[in-house]
């Protein structure tokens, strides 16, 4: 299987960062490698995108947001990521009580998928909605925006 391109991986994220900014509060960023602390798991994350509150950015720790502070968090795998994407940080995030969890699995074994989990209760998620690529995928209140992943490349 060949890697995903870092190419692709970044035009797979920026239409979805640019459609965020069209539905968040002002006070609000859109984020991309910003680290996220996950105590309870004793674990640092840094995903691809995450949407929180600026306020989060202005705490006692100028390197860490906690991870709890996030409404959003999207990963976008690569041959590389793609079990810690699918597994470990599904389960971080969860246990962090991120609210929606956006996996862009471009390397999906039966072909590229969107899969959004929400409700977290401890280290799980409820799946809320999986797609192959080029269907649209809806994110839920406080966003209330469709995505049209035909934008997203094929590897």
């Amino acid at each position: 299987m060949t890697p995903y391109s870092a190419q692709a991986h970044h035009l797979t994220v920026e239409p979805v960062r640019r459609r965020l900014y069209e539905v968040i509060p002002e006070d609000w960023g859109v984020y991309q490698r910003l680290t996220l602390a996950v105590p309870s798991r004793l674990g640092l994350y840094v995903p691809d995108l995450v949407v929180v509150p600026e306020q989060a950015l202005r705490g006692a720790d100028d390197t860490l947001v906690p991870a709890g502070k996030a409404h959003l968090v999207v990963e976008v795998t690569s041959t590389a990521t793609a079990d810690n994407d699918r597994v470990h940080k599904v389960r971080g995030y969860a246990e962090a009580g991120i609210p929606l969890y956006l996996l862009i699995d471009a390397v999906a074994p039966d072909g590229p998928t969107i899969t959004l989990y929400g409700e977290p209760g401890g280290d799980v998620y409820r799946l809320l909605s999986v797609g192959k690529f080029g269907s649209r995928l809806v994110l839920p209140q406080p966003f209330g925006l469709a995505l049209d992943t035909n934008e997203f490349p094929e590897p």
